[in-house]
This record gives C-alpha cells, structure tokens and sequence, in this order.
C-alpha cells in the first residue's frame, strides 16, 4: 500500500469510519434500531478481538473466555445494586476483575497443552457461570436488572443510546489499536514464535509461560470492559453471559473472520450476529442453517472473511 499504510491497517480504518457515520445514516433512512444493533456488534468485536489475540496469534484455545465478559458485567451491575454507578470506578474495576481472574485461571490453565488446555478453560468457565447463578442475592438464575447506566463525574450521559454508541466506538478502536501495537511489538512476535515452535522459542532464551500469561491476561482484560459495555447497553446482568456457548459463539467470530487478523476477528463479529438476527427472522432454529454454512467456510475458505482482502500471508 502506499506510503506504508498495511491492507490491514487500511481496512482497519474503513470499518471504524463505516460505524462511525452509521448512526447519521441509520437517522436518515429511519431505521435508528440499527444503531441499537451496532451498538452490541461492536462490544461483541471487542470480544472478538481479545480472543483473537490468544486464540489466533497465540493458538490457545480458550473454551471459558466468556467468562471474562460475565465477570466484566457482574462488576458493574454489583456496583449499581450497591448504588456505584461512577464509570471511571467501575468500568476499569470490572477490567481488573476481569484480569484477575485471568491471571489465576491462566497460570493454572497455560501449565497444560491442546486438549487439555480446552478443558481446563472450559471447566473454569462453567465454575464462573454456576457461581453467578448461585449468587441469589444479584438475581441468581434470574438475571440482575439494573436500573440506568454508568455515570462519568456525575454525569449520566451514556442514557442517551447515541452517546453510548460514540463511547463504546472509541472502546473498540482503542482496543484496536492498543492490540495492533501489542501484535507488531517484540512480544507479540515471541506469542507468534511460541505458537509456531514452543521449543525453539524456549531455546533461545524466551520464556513461553510468562508470554503466554500475560497475553492471556491481556485478552481477560479487554473482554472484561465488553462485559461492562454489554451491561449497560443491555441495562441487564445474566450467568447467560458466561456460558460454554457464549465461549463457542467467540470463538465461531474468529473462525469466521479469520483467524490471526484483527480486523477478521472484527469482521467475523459483524458477520455472525448479521447472520443471526437475518435467520432467526424466518426460524428460531436459525443455527441449522447456520452450522453447515460455518462448515463450508472451515473446508473451501480456510482464512475466513479475511482471506478475501488478503493477497498472501498474514495481515493485521
């Protein structure tokens, strides 16, 4: 690309400015209800985006990472229920949660390998999803409503649905950015060298455990602040949020955009849930339709939606 402006970085910059006139042109048309809608692709993007960072760079296969999203919203929704609804408290309490419980799970999790590794996350994640739903105090089984949104000094400016689309746009591209820096960097590479060759990495003197924890940790973090972005959107707090098949659903977007590309990952949120709301209007059994077209994808266009803007190799 001229003046060394990366495909990816380039498509990168044509999605964000696509959400960004979005609400402008979902006024024009009368159809606001899509900027309700883009609201929650984009904090599922970031979601995306925190498991691509392990799962495509890393090749840790995370089955729990929905958890961090649960763990991030049950932040902020406690803190509403015990009457704190100060954002620029909660929001970096639910991210720090959120990477709490990554740093423990992932210290244990990231001492086995493969199979394994899946399993351990995956019973993580369910031990998060049965300890919310045991939490009868917070609504249990039931869900905990909340009853408003962040404030930011005092200030209630995220009722207003177009301010917190603006606010949760800035997150994702901060997100964006700061993953992008964090692939480029020398430590990203040593993340992509671990996936490549374990051994060899370790040869030459890197530690692959301490690399891999802190991605892991990373990624925890950013799924953490979708879990306090889907809180307020939803306005709702519920174990649903942590399930396996949430995991699975994160995992579908990646695969989906393309693995290993941040702006896939990103992509691949925007395609599955467009994919959702379109077949769940003519069936509420929308996945059987779905499932074998997700394995089409996986057998003739390995790379997802990603392999179509990509001329060889990777791009981020």
């Amino acid at each position: 690309m001229p003046g060394g402006i990366t495909r990816g970085r380039a498509i990168s910059a044509i999605l964000l400015i696509a959400f960004a006139v979005l609400p402008l042109v979902a006024e024009a048309t009368g159809q606001g209800y899509l900027t309700n809608i883009a609201s929650r692709v984009m904090i599922y993007a970031i979601a995306a985006l925190s498991l691509d960072l392990i799962l495509g760079y890393g090749a840790m296969v995370s089955f729990g990472h929905a958890a961090f999203i649960g763990i991030g919203a049950y932040a902020v929704g406690i803190s509403a229920e015990h009457n704190l609804w100060e954002g620029t408290l909660t929001i970096p309490m639910a991210m720090l949660a959120a990477g709490l419980f990554a740093l423990v799970t992932g210290a244990i999790s990231l001492r086995t390998r493969g199979v394994y590794f899946i399993m351990i996350t995956l019973a993580f994640g369910q031990m998060a999803y049965y300890t919310a739903s045991s939490l009868s105090a917070y609504g249990g089984d039931d869900g905990l409503t909340i009853w408003g949104r962040s404030e930011f000094l005092g200030n209630p400016v995220l009722e207003d649905d177009t301010a917190l689309y603006f606010f949760v746009l800035a997150c994702l591209a901060l997100c964006w950015w700061f993953a992008s820096r964090v692939v480029d960097s020398r430590f990203g590479r040593v993340i992509a060298g671990v996936r490549e060759n374990r051994a060899r990495m370790a040869a030459v003197g890197f530690d692959p455990y301490r690399h891999q924890l802190v991605a892991y940790v990373i990624a925890g973090m950013m799924a953490g602040l979708a879990g306090a972005l889907l809180a307020n959107h939803a306005e709702f707090v519920s174990p649903a949020y942590m399930s396996w098949q949430r995991s699975g659903d994160l995992i579908i977007m990646v695969v989906l955009g393309g693995m290993g590309s941040l702006y896939g990952a990103v992509l691949g949120a925007v395609a599955y849930l467009a994919l959702e709301d379109v077949l769940a209007g003519f069936t509420e059994h929308w996945r059987v339709i779905f499932g074998p077209m997700l394995i089409l994808i996986v057998l003739y266009a390995r790379g997802g939606i990603a392999r179509a803007f990509r001329r060889e190799g990777r791009d981020g």
